[in-house]
């Protein structure tokens, strides 16, 4: 048996541990103790806006795939007219549709726990402490990390292990990626217009609570938090980690060809040693003496990180890999975590950017919004620098495996991104405990569960904040190395297609690199704008909506009993909204792409490519840590710094965290899917730009 065989088999027993483990984890958190009426009906509306909204996504996102399946059938990798293979492009077309399903699978997982799970927190807050309050929302957190993770192995195995072909495996990853891109922009924009309305109407205007049950966006905003941290984390995340590892065995196949070396054993190894990692890491999530949650979350980071750094080079060691591979893959991972811990200082409340933008609040929202975009700026270089650091020293690490073949090099920096997501489970363990946190403590107030089960969930929503942005700027930094690597596999792509070595970098004085690399740099800016006034548009509408509840429910405003809000009006608002927003983002890119394919050719997509992967990581870097900061300047002046709740200083916060909103969960996350995206677009397209372009 070869190693690839071997470590085949490894992939699908270890992702189906992970699936078992995640089955043990739901129903652990479902065992939980709960019987407060009014917290099981509130959360039961909560469940059903979040799974009636996932419902009318996956049925426009259906005809989009439908479509795109389609249209892969007849042009890829090559048009059927023109002597393609029509069984290769059926083999496409069918790994493409897994890749979208695996993807949904894993948001409706998500969605399903974790709309149980902010139900268990809230009631273990009241009745057991601090303790399983956070247990139930890490390990329900948990549930959406080994089901994203052991998916995305196992459909990426079992691609690799039915076809042996590498353009299915970049079908499969467009897939997912594709369905991710809408997820996460529909999610966003969802999210978003609930919490930014509720905000400006309850805090702004009436001074009322966060999650008071009088407010009619208040339902709205905690399905939101469901439908776009969670589903759409997830959908980004699986993206993430299948483009990865598509771009990683694309690559080590190419590479294995020519130096007769299985390179892929070793990309499937590592992948399924961080899965495992992960598992240990889920395990060992317990709060010490200071019931400190942020303090537990990072250390079973840290924690999976070094278990993973243990046991691959363990296997490296045992299987006689290649160390300089090992290597590369470590600096990933180091830098990973390099990188989460400069998005916790820009973004902790304990720290001085937050503190200091708390305080510039008190002279007005100008100058919050001012510092706030300020140390956000200042937040970008240490990522920009530590992503082409990892880039820089995985490249040269492995281009002496074969020196006179770039791919070698890109090869490295393809495994720096295995590498830097191979505690991917983890990650969004961490990522999906957040809303769930956030959930609870709106469950809390609205069930008047009393104020130290109030305190213990905005301690764990706190700690969810913090953690959060440390994850969406991992996440963003590992889609980078990600899409670097792509850009390798494109190049592949191309040399194959060609059957001769027809690109071996991209020369920016050539002006067809530099008219691409110019449009490519523009895109991730014109996309960002696109969500956000979809956004603005929508939530202008649910403002509207509220007011006009406000002003014609009699009783509605002084909280008279029996007096209730019409929450579904909002949830259909935003709902309606994101479905009719959610296309054209997605939809323009992509069609840009292929645009600037068909008339400048590869080394205009070359360009194209490098433009989008630098402009995009600086404006998703900038906006998830400005708004991350803004939104815990708010909570900081919240839990009584600068003045507390209704202070001048506090409603220019909620201003500030209003701008950051759609920064932070709406286009900034959503900005690394689109370049992932276009690069596999790029990519699976590459010999129809070879063969067809205007110059």
């Amino acid at each position: 048996m070869s190693n690839l065989d071997l470590f085949l088999i490894i992939s699908i027993l270890v992702s189906a541990l992970a699936f078992c483990f995640a089955a043990w984890l739901y129903r652990w958190v479902k065992a939980q103790p709960s019987s407060n009426e009014r917290v099981e009906e509130i959360g039961s509306y909560i469940r059903k806006g979040a799974k009636t909204f996932l419902r009318k996504e996956y049925l426009v996102l259906a005809k989009f795939c439908g479509a795109a399946a389609i249209l892969i059938f007849i042009f890829l990798p090559a048009p059927i007219w023109k002597g393609g293979s029509i069984l290769q492009n059926l083999t496409i077309v069918i790994a493409y549709l897994c890749g979208t399903i695996f993807s949904a699978f894993a948001g409706k997982i998500g969605i399903a726990v974790a709309t149980m799970a902010n139900i268990k927190t809230a009631e273990s807050a009241r009745s057991g402490g601090i303790r399983p309050s956070f247990l139930s929302a890490f390990r329900g957190g948990a549930v959406m990390g080994m089901a994203v993770v052991g998916s995305s192995l196992l459909g990426v195995t079992l691609v690799m292990a039915i076809t042996h072909d590498s353009t299915a495996l970049l079908g499969f990853s467009f897939g997912a990626s594709s369905l991710a891109l809408f997820a996460k922009a529909g999610g966003g924009i969802f999210t978003k217009t609930a919490d930014i309305s509720a905000d400006l109407v309850g805090k702004v205007e009436l001074g009322i609570p966060e999650d008071d049950p009088r407010n009619p966006a208040v339902i709205a905003d905690n399905v939101g938090d469901n439908v776009g941290d969670v589903a759409g984390m997830g959908a980004d995340l699986f993206d993430s980690n299948v483009a990865s590892m598509a771009s990683a065995l694309v690559m080590a196949i190419a590479l294995g060809n020519k130096m007769g070396v299985d390179y892929s054993a070793m990309v499937f190894c590592y992948a399924a040693l961080g899965l495992l990692s992960s598992i240990f890491g889920v395990m060992a999530a317990r709060m010490g003496k200071k019931d400190d949650p942020t303090m537990a979350l990072n250390m079973s980071t840290y924690l999976t990180t070094g278990i993973f750094a243990v046991l691959t080079a363990g296997a490296t060691y045992i299987f006689r890999f290649d160390w300089r591979i090992w290597g590369a893959t470590a600096i990933g991972l180091l830098v990973g975590v390099i990188i989460g811990i400069t998005s916790d200082y820009f973004t902790n409340d304990d720290k001085k950017p937050v503190r200091n933008v708390a305080k510039a609040s008190e002279s007005g929202p100008a100058f919050t919004i001012l510092s706030g975009i300020s140390y956000g700026f200042l937040s970008v270089l240490p990522s920009m620098v530590g992503i082409g650091i990892s880039a820089m020293i995985s490249y040269n690490l492995c281009a002496s495996i074969s020196p006179e073949d770039p791919i070698a090099g890109m090869f490295g920096i393809s495994m720096a991104a295995v590498g830097m997501l191979s505690i991917v489970g983890m990650i969004i363990s961490n990522d999906a405990y957040g809303p769930i946190a956030d959930n609870a403590r709106g469950l809390v107030e609205m069930g008047d569960l009393g104020d130290e089960a109030l305190k213990i969930t905005d301690s764990l929503d706190s700690a969810g904040n913090t953690v959060k942005a440390v994850t969406k700027g991992f996440a963003i930094a590992a889609a980078g190395l990600t899409i670097i690597s792509l850009l390798g596999a494109f190049m592949s792509e191309v040399n194959e297609a060609a059957g001769s070595v027809v690109l071996n970098g991209f020369d920016i004085i050539n002006p067809l690199v530099f008219f691409g690399m110019m449009v490519g740099a523009a895109i991730p800016a014109v996309f960002s704008a696109m969500l956000m006034l979809g956004v603005d548009r929508n939530a202008q509408r649910m403002v509207a909506e509220i007011h006009r509840q406000f002003r014609e429910i009699k009783g509605l405003k002084e909280g008279k009993p029996g007096v209730v809000p019409e929450y579904d009006k909002c949830i259909d608002i935003a709902t309606d909204g994101a479905l009719k927003e959610l296309i054209p983002a997605g939809f323009f890119s992509i069609i840009v792409t292929i645009a600037v394919g068909f008339i400048g050719g590869v080394n205009a997509i070359g360009g194209y490519l490098a433009g989008n992967i630098v402009s995009g990581l600086l404006l998703a870097l900038f906006m998830s840590n400005s708004g991350g900061l803004w939104d815990n300047a708010k909570k900081y002046i919240e839990a009584g710094g600068n003045g507390g709740k209704g202070s001048d200083a506090h409603k220019s916060a909620v201003i500030g965290d209003t701008v950051g909103d759609p920064f932070k969960d709406t286009a900034g996350p959503s900005i690394n899917t689109q370049i992932t995206v276009v690069s596999l677009v790029a990519s699976l397209m590459a010999s129809l730009f070879l063969s067809f372009s205007l110059f």
